[in-house]
């Protein structure tokens, strides 16, 4: 496709679009189908058969043989069962292909291998699958062949939710529901939905397969469980926006194509901080959609990166001492009129509804802070966050200088009769034109930054799924704008009770601004004094899910209920177990397979050599002095080693699955770093052609 790629004839191309739908479908069909996509309902029987055999129509005109309900579990990843769309051959034995409208809309995968934290037994095999008609079906082409994959829920035969779909599509229409009402104060008669748009910034890592392939950790926890830092590392800050490699490039180049073909508007591509770490991030689109994307893009990373010889990690920490990687979740709120709710416009303190929205999520964000960081916790951004190189673990909000002076004039007056304008910005070169200023700086220790017309959320990892998140938001959000929306419903003055909302809610929630360095020991203290939850571990952030207040909003809105909240928080605690247990286990393996035996062989050699240095009567007190460094951390190593693999023991005998995963984070966790201390300082020592595995100068320089 070389000089011939076209970009507009390629995007979409294996997504089953309106576009596609308008040339397929019946005039009547289409517009039932726009209908309840817009204002939600059922397809009558008749019109379902007729989608669904236009649909199938054109995957197999694609090429595809099979289809798939595409969902999303509890496992935080992507499921599917594939079925042919063969049917019994007819009276002459020649094979028909059929889809039927009953099989678009309902599926039924075995639901009982699939975590459900007690919701189901394990001989209740029984689930279902809804197709979601606002997220479009698409085909995905690999080794397999071309599958047509038709995105949908996963629920029980008893009806509680056992994915990440369904909880953010409740939450979705409880927060549409609850922002008419806000815009309709304000006058807008004509939205009839309002839709969170999210854009979201994906980093990844990179690295060569065939070391890869060498490195156990790599494989089975991924991210490095042992190894001592490179010469150099990032201090240079040269790989940062660098010249991309052309190795890079050209799986940069198959990746977009890849994406674009699946209706994925992959836009910004570079060099991340770390090396060897790069970042994606694709055009903003409707909340559901895009976080159905970006499970196609981290799995299409992975995909695109075997092509190449390459690896895609996405764990949060793949390499100490270096940056890890996130994703930053862009959310703003739009109504289907065309209005973003996040827009202030040329001047805030004159924009009364923005001040309202503005007020509202300052409330959310800070009634829920541990709600909200809950949601982004996940094993391996327990390595990240607070670490000076990502958000802190303590949520706070950014609002810039511009609207943190509106918020100081309403809440020390009520009225804001002024905001900081912009300005230009003097280059001093004749040549180079002046350039308008943002009101604001942008700050990137901020968890939960506002960044011109929308909030960046921060904390997630590279690896998380992002429903989970904007599952939270989406609910904190449609729960203030619902008190809201009740108090001024009500009010016999509406001027006089919007401002005392606004200021009210400003002022009792003002803690949550700040607008300095969220790296700085300072900070941490502030907050504590401010009274703000600093949660540290994924395993402390669990309790937030079951707080009274948090099970009462997720009810009152029909999100989730208290059954399915105590499922969510059994699985967490089992996930963080598994995870550790599984790099335990994988440490052990390495330590007592390969770097034990390699130090041996090494000790042994310098020893020999040592012999026979003295008895040519030479000075052997180098070698000395380096054997006896080396014996020294192999005998810590080794009793590392044995207090890791006697606490792991004890481990697996606690049942309370809330105590074990404390016991993996308070003692498995501490004898893990307290075993990779020796072996990286031994790797320091023993000679590089004996090492075991590659180094981090063989993998993160070598790509």
């Amino acid at each position: 496709m070389d000089g011939k790629l076209n970009v507009e004839e390629l995007f979409g191309r294996n997504v089953f679009t309106i576009e596609k739908m308008r040339e397929r479908l019946t005039r009547a069909v289409f517009k039932e189908v726009m209908k309840v996509m817009k204002e939600g309902g059922e397809l009558s029987k008749g019109s379902a058969d007729v989608v669904a055999k236009a649909m199938k129509d054109w995957a197999v005109e694609m090429g595809a043989t099979h289809y798939t309900h595409w969902f999303q579990p509890l496992t935080g990843i992507t499921a599917e069962k594939h079925d042919a769309f063969v049917t019994h051959p007819d009276e002459e034995g020649r094979m028909l292909l059929e889809f039927s409208g009953k099989e678009l809309i309902k599926g039924e995968p075995d639901a009982s291998s699939f975590p459900s934290g007690g919701l189901r037994a394990t001989f209740e095999a029984r689930g279902y699958t809804a197709w979601d008609i606002t997220s479009p079906a698409f085909i995905k082409e690999d080794a397999t062949g071309k599958i047509l994959c038709i995105p949908t829920a996963f629920c029980s035969y008893t009806g509680e939710a056992l994915d990440k779909k369904t909880p953010l599509l409740r939450s979705e229409e409880a927060l549409s529901e609850q922002a008419l009402r806000i815009v309709r104060l304000f006058g807008n008669t004509a939205a009839r939905r309002v839709t969170p748009s999210v854009g979201l910034e994906q980093e990844y890592f990179l690295v060569d397969r065939e070391k890869y392939l060498k490195r156990e950790d790599l494989i089975f926890a991924g991210r490095t469980l042992f190894g001592a830092p490179a010469p150099k590392g990032q201090e240079l800050e040269d790989h940062y926006f660098g010249a991309i490699r052309e190795r890079i490039g050209a799986y940069m180049k198959d990746l977009n194509i890849e994406l674009w073909k699946l209706g994925v508007t992959a836009k910004t591509q570079h060099n991340e901080v770390a090396p060897a770490q790069h970042e994606l991030a694709p055009i903003y689109e409707d909340g559901n959609v895009a976080v159905d994307h970006n499970q196609l893009v981290m799995e299409t990373m992975k995909k695109v990166a075997g092509r190449h010889g390459l690896t895609c990690l996405l764990h949060e920490k793949p390499f100490a001492g270096m940056n890890g990687s996130g994703k930053h979740d862009n959310w703003s709120l739009v109504t289907d009129n065309g209005v973003n709710l996040l827009d202030p416009g040329q001047t805030p303190n004159d924009n009364m509804q923005f001040l309202l929205v503005l007020a509202c999520m300052i409330k959310a964000v800070d009634e829920h802070a541990d709600l909200l960081r809950q949601s982004a916790s996940d094993v391996g951004n327990d390595h990240r966050l607070g670490a000076n190189e990502a958000p802190p673990a303590i949520i706070s909000i950014f609002l810039g200088d511009q609207l943190e002076d509106v918020v100081e004039q309403l809440v020390s007056t009520g009225n804001a009769k002024k905001s900081k304008k912009s300005g230009k910005l003097q280059t001093g070169v004749s040549t180079l034109p002046d350039l308008d200023k943002d009101a604001t700086d942008r700050n990137r220790t901020s968890p939960f930054a506002f960044t011109g017309n929308k909030f960046e959320f921060r904390m997630v990892g590279s690896s998380d799924s992002v429903a989970g998140p904007n599952t939270v938001l989406n609910a904190i959000v449609a729960e203030a704008f619902c008190e809201a929306a009740d108090r001024l419903e009500a009010a016999e003055d509406f001027e006089q009770e919007l401002h005392d909302v606004i200021k009210e809610y400003l002022a009792d929630h003002q803690r949550v601004i700040f607008n300095g360095d969220g790296y700085s020991e300072a900070w941490v203290q502030e907050a504590e004094r401010r009274g703000l939850p600093n949660i540290r571990s994924m395993v402390e952030a669990v309790d937030a899910l079951l707080e009274s207040r948090s099970v009462k909003m997720f009810e009152k809105f029909r999100i989730f209920t208290r059954a399915e909240l105590e499922s969510r928080a059994e699985i967490t605690y089992q996930t963080y177990s598994k995870s550790i247990n599984i790099e335990a286990l994988t440490m052990i393996d390495m330590a007592k397979k390969q770097i034990l035996p390699a130090v041996m062989k090494y000790s042994g050699k310098l020893a020999e050599t040592m012999l026979a240095v003295k008895e040519a009567g030479g000075d052997a007190s180098v070698h000395a002095s380096i054997l006896s460094e080396v014996t020294g951390r192999l005998s810590e190593m080794k009793e590392a080693l044995d207090r890791l693999q006697k606490d792991l023991a004890e481990a697996s005998a606690v049942t309370d699955v809330r105590e074990q995963a404390f016991y993996y984070k308070d003692k498995i966790f501490v004898d893990m770093t307290a075993l990779r201390t020796p072996a990286d300082a031994l790797e320091m020592l023993v000679d590089k052609s004996m090492w075991p595995f590659p180094t981090y100068g063989d993998i993160l320089f070598e790509v």
